[in-house]
């Protein structure tokens, strides 16, 4: 322990202050690595001579803010940091990652033409007949998958959409540039939900943790929707951002 992680029980900053600081400057060194157990109450309470109840007091603090999460039975782990992003109909996921340096791969998991959900249907204004494009890709960063991208075009506006690489092209851009489809307004919505034994399987997760649920309409000038999309975000990876000028 050095001089910098000592209590100062003379100091007016009260002692459970004190640590926390401490924590987060020994987690800001470096000391643990994502998803590493941190010293538990009772370690905590025999390193720096505190109630555990204190100690559990800023352990609770550190996990209302995101830094730590436990794990019932088995501990406090400190949490991987979260990757900060706005929402992809303003500006690609990959191109926003891309610009931060991160490292990304997507991979295209399935596109075909099919009939749609009614769900899907409603949204894009179809009728039961009416085909679309079913892109389904799964992005990554530094080799982890951070996401799921489930996006649907109607196939008569967009005829011979599964012959372009939409894994490495983004599908805004294609769809702009190769059919005129220019997004001009775009309904949103945000939720909290659990990862299914599907997603989890491929996000490399547990059935059942959180993830962030995106969905978007969006709709060229006229009014006219050409893509709904439902983008799946590991909920302890990624933060969405909303920035509004009122």
């Amino acid at each position: 322990m050095t001089t910098t992680d000592v209590l100062q029980r003379d100091s007016a900053v009260p002692l459970y202050v004190q640590l926390e600081e401490i924590l987060r400057a020994r987690i800001a060194a470096g000391e643990w690595e994502p998803n590493q157990r941190i010293p538990s109450e009772n370690e905590l309470n025999k390193t720096y001579g505190l109630s555990r109840m204190t100690a559990r007091a800023v352990l609770t603090a550190l996990v209302n803010d995101g830094v730590l999460f436990r794990v019932p039975g088995k501990g406090t782990f400190l949490a991987p940091t979260k990757i900060d992003a706005i929402s992809p109909a303003y500006r690609g996921v990959r191109e926003q990652l891309e610009a931060m340096g991160y490292q990304t791969s997507t991979t295209l998991l399935s596109v075909r033409v099919e009939l749609p959900s009614v769900r899907v249907r409603e949204r894009l204004r179809l009728q039961p007949d009416q085909p679309v494009y079913a892109i389904h890709r799964l992005r990554s960063v530094q080799g982890r998958p951070i996401s799921l991208h489930h996006s649907y075009v109607p196939a008569h506006l967009a005829e011979g959409l599964d012959a372009h690489d939409t894994a490495n092209e983004q599908l805004c851009v294609v769809l702009d540039t190769h059919y005129g489809l220019a997004m001009k307004r775009v309904e949103e919505h945000l939720e909290a939900t659990s990862a299914s034994t599907e997603e989890a399987g491929l996000l490399r997760m547990h059935p059942g943790q959180p993830v962030l649920q995106l969905q978007d309409v969006i709709a060229d000038a006229t009014g006219t929707a050409f893509e709904y999309s439902s983008i799946v975000f590991r909920g302890d990876t990624i933060r969405l951002a909303f920035d509004y000028d009122l």
